[in-house]
């Protein structure tokens, strides 16, 4: 390939427009992956260093799923990931702070989820239904990592309270150990502050 056209294919990629028409972005998880096909989002996410970050969420009727649908049942607790971000300057399997996300019979549960040193640790938040449209905050200050569903808040105990870089963006995500069992569909929205 002539170098000439290479402007031209990076151009054609990150002016792919995967927003729908009211503005969400559509993040599916295909049968037998653990990521979303969102990952120029991780390298090009918005205010990243930001410390404060609201989105609109709505998860598909295709997000629930079973213990029989998975391969071990007692992976059905796992936490999935939805959104959040890297911090304390390390990879996010270290440190990190997002929404996480599992079937609970016909609902959808939603926790805040960290990082810390490679241990994991995660509160629930609430309950909410597929195809309803659900307000996500999530906020690093200095010593927590407050977290809100609908104005349901909790926190969890940030370990780097003095650092301010840049994070990265993480988005939908399923499992633990278990792959997607079949194609799922999240649509989330930024809210510009």
């Amino acid at each position: 390939m002539k170098l000439k056209h290479i402007p031209i294919l990076l151009l054609g990629l990150f002016s792919c427009n995967k927003e729908n028409a009211d503005g969400y972005r559509v993040y599916t998880i295909d049968r037998g992956n653990h990521y979303s096909d969102g990952p120029i989002d991780k390298l090009f996410g918005n205010n990243n260093r930001a410390i404060s970050w609201e989105w609109e969420v709505i998860f598909e009727p295709s997000c629930i799923y079973s213990e029989s649908d998975l391969f071990n049942r007692s992976n059905y607790l796992d936490v999935n990931k939805l959104i959040g971000f890297s911090d304390c300057d390390r990879h996010h399997s270290q440190y990190s702070c997002r929404i996480g996300w599992r079937a609970s019979g016909d609902s959808i549960e939603l926790l805040i989820y960290k990082r810390d040193d490679n241990n994991i640790a995660f509160k629930s938040l609430k309950k909410v239904y597929s195809d309803q449209l659900v307000n996500v905050t999530l906020n690093f200050k200095d010593t927590t990592y407050i977290s809100c569903i609908d104005g349901i808040c909790d926190t969890l105990v940030r370990p780097c309270p003095d650092w301010s870089g840049r994070k990265y963006s993480l988005f939908p995500f399923f499992g633990g150990q278990e792959t997607a069992p079949h194609k799922m569909k999240i649509l989330i929205k930024e809210i510009q502050k």
